[in-house]
């Protein structure tokens, strides 16, 4: 199974038998991969009932809830690791999203799509209009995405939080780019973190 370039780091990065929170899970994907080829014990959390289905009929551990709301339930540390891939950007509050991920999970892996990529800063220049591109594949009035960012961005809520990056990884399509002007450079980003 060809994974994402954001979830395959993540998938190569997980140590093997660790428990995993998946949040924002879709239909399994990445689980179905931690399940099979790193013997993790993936749980995942995903609001899209059709995709809870789809996950649960490849055996899969999903329930369905909203993560805006139910992180809240589960308890302090419970996981090895949280994931949230492309997923934050579609937080009511990314900031607490971010608080309760390194709360559950004793390390979280966040993704996410780069709206300083200089061809999101080249369409709003050139054209003034929100760009579609391979990361926002969509109109702005049919994203489900409400808080747009950026690498600096982000780096600037883990340095108000105190949250460490153990890595960091940035791609530019299907390659990685390196960290080297990542804000402008790279499309989509992946952090390791934790307190």
């Amino acid at each position: 199974m060809s994974l994402r370039p954001d979830l395959a780091v993540i998938a190569q990065h997980v140590a093997p038998g660790s428990r995993v929170l998946d949040v924002g899970c879709g239909d399994g994907e990445l689980m179905s991969v931690l399940r099979d080829d790193r013997q993790v014990d993936a749980r995942g959390l995903e609001i899209d009932p059709a995709k809870v289905e789809r996950g649960v009929s490849r055996g899969l551990s999903v329930v369905q809830g909203d993560a805006d709301r139910d992180l809240a339930n589960y308890p302090d540390d419970a996981f090895d690791y949280a994931i949230l891939s492309q997923t934050l950007q579609t937080a009511e509050r990314p900031d607490r999203m971010l608080d309760e991920l390194l709360r559950i999970g004793r390390r979280a892996f966040v993704s996410f799509p780069n709206f300083a990529h200089w061809r999101v800063r080249l369409a709003l220049l050139w054209r003034g209009r929100m760009p579609v591109t391979s990361r926002l594949p969509v109109t702005w009035y049919e994203t489900e995405n409400i808080h747009h960012l950026t690498v600096a961005d982000f780096h600037e809520l883990l340095a108000s939080k105190g949250v460490k990056v153990e890595r960091s990884w940035f791609f530019a399509g299907e390659r990685e780019s390196g960290s080297a002007g990542a804000n402008w450079r790279a499309e989509h980003a992946v952090y390791l973190l934790r307190r």
